[in-house]
C-alpha cells in the first residue's frame, strides 16, 4: 500500500524546504488530518515535494495531540490541552530540539525564521481545533479509534523529548 502525499507539488512558498500551503482557518498566520491514520503505520516515508515536508510535520504534531488528549475526559478539557500545545514554546528547523535537523533546511534569515514560527504555530492551533471534532464525538465522549493511535510514531520519530 502507497503512502498518501500532498497534492501540492509547486507550492506557492517556500522557507527553507519546507512549503507554506494554503489553509482554511480562524488563526492569524501565512497559513491533514485525512491520511494521518493512513501514513502513521510507515516508518518510511518518501518526500516526493516540499509540501510532503509540512504534511510530515502535521502528522508528527497530530500524534503529540494525540498523547495529550488521551489524558482528557471531556472536549472542553481538551481544548484547553490543545490551546495550551499550540501556542507553547516549540523549536523550528535548525534550533536544537527539533528532531528532524537533518531532514529540514534552516530558515535563511530572520525574517524567515518568524515566518516559519508563525506557520508553524498556525498550523499547531488549526490541527488541535480540527482534531479536537475527530476526537470528541456529540456526547462528550473521547472516541477510542482515534486514540488508539496515540501510541504509534510516524516514521519512528517524535516531536517532543524523549520520555514525555
Amino acid at each position: 500500500m502507497p503512502t498518501y502525499h500532498s497534492q501540492f507539488l509547486n507550492p506557492p512558498q517556500l522557507i527553507g524546504n519546507m512549503a507554506l500551503l494554503p489553509v482554511r482557518t480562524q488563526y492569524k498566520g501565512p497559513a491533514a488530518i485525512y491520511f494521518f491514520k493512513a501514513n502513521i503505520f510507515f516508518r518510511n516515508y518518501e518526500i516526493k515535494s516540499q509540501a510532503d515536508m509540512t504534511l510530515i510535520y502535521i502528522a508528527l504534531y497530530i500524534s503529540e495531540c494525540l498523547k495529550k488528549l488521551q489524558r482528557c475526559s471531556s472536549r472542553s478539557q481538551g481544548d484547553t490541552e490543545m490551546y495550551t500545545l499550540g501556542i507553547s514554546n516549540f523549536p523550528i528547523p535548525g534550533e536544537p530540539g527539533f528532531p528532524l535537523n537533518a531532514m529540514y533546511s534552516k530558515p535563511a534569515n530572520k525574517a524567515e525564521d518568524d515566518t516559519m514560527r508563525q506557520y508553524l504555530q498556525q498550523l499547531r492551533q488549526e490541527t488541535g481545533v480540527r482534531l479536537l471534532d475527530k476526537v470528541f464525538d456529540q456526547n462528550d465522549k473521547p472516541n477510542k479509534w482515534w486514540l488508539c493511535f496515540a501510541k504509534r510514531r510516524f516514521m519512528d520519530k517524535s516531536l517532543s523529548a524523549p520520555g514525555f
